[in-house]
């Protein structure tokens, strides 16, 4: 069965949201909610945060929770790694038009013994796809696509560019929620709404 690994920092992960800190907050949380919505239809999820919000949000929909411990979105996959075996996703908390389907088909090049990425526009990952948590390397940061990419290929693994526009399509300023629009699941719609009625 597909385990799914969903780093959260909190409203301070998303500083270029042009907006108060409850908005960002708002925004933030929404977004998670419809990732958890999303993970939760397709396997066990686990949420790494410190955030209590986040940890309430987790449980209300089905998602264990795991401590974040410090260091960055490499360290806090790599604390939930521990606690998984076999076919994982990371999908990061900051995509919230995915839906179970997205998951599934990324899921599906573990399946068949490749590392599976999903790039963003600016090179960066928005979702992984191992076939077991002892393929994950800390990579993040800019570029971090290409060096997922020369770490499968490291490791004897295919690696496999996954061009899915759900999980392509993250969400880092005001202008990309409002370019994603109706795509996005409910809660980021509706949390969205209200920030612009405010």
């Amino acid at each position: 069965m597909t385990q799914i690994v969903v780093p959260f920092r909190g409203w301070s992960g998303k500083q270029r949201l042009e907006a108060s800190k409850e908005a960002r907050t708002r925004l933030s949380l929404a977004m998670l909610a419809d990732v958890l919505a999303a993970a939760t239809a397709v396997g066990r999820t686990l949420v790494v945060t410190g955030d209590a919000e986040a940890r309430a949000l987790a449980d209300e929909l089905g998602a264990e929770t795991v401590a974040d411990p410090g260091g960055g979105q490499g360290a806090a996959v790599a604390v939930a790694l521990e606690l998984v075996a076999g076919t994982v996703l990371v999908v990061n908390a900051d995509v919230p038009c995915v839906v179970p389907h997205d998951l599934r088909t990324l899921a599906g090049t573990a399946e068949l013994s490749a590392i599976g990425f999903v790039e963003a526009e600016d090179g960066t990952t928005n979702a992984l796809a191992l076939p077991g948590p002892e393929h994950f390397a800390p990579l993040y940061g800019g570029g971090s696509a290409a060096r997922f990419r020369d770490h499968a290929e490291e490791r004897g693994l295919p690696a496999v560019a996954c061009a899915i526009p759900n999980l392509c399509d993250d969400v880092d300023t005001m202008e990309d929620l409002r370019r994603i629009g109706l795509r996005a699941g409910p809660r980021t719609q509706a949390a969205l709404g209200a920030v612009l009625q405010s």
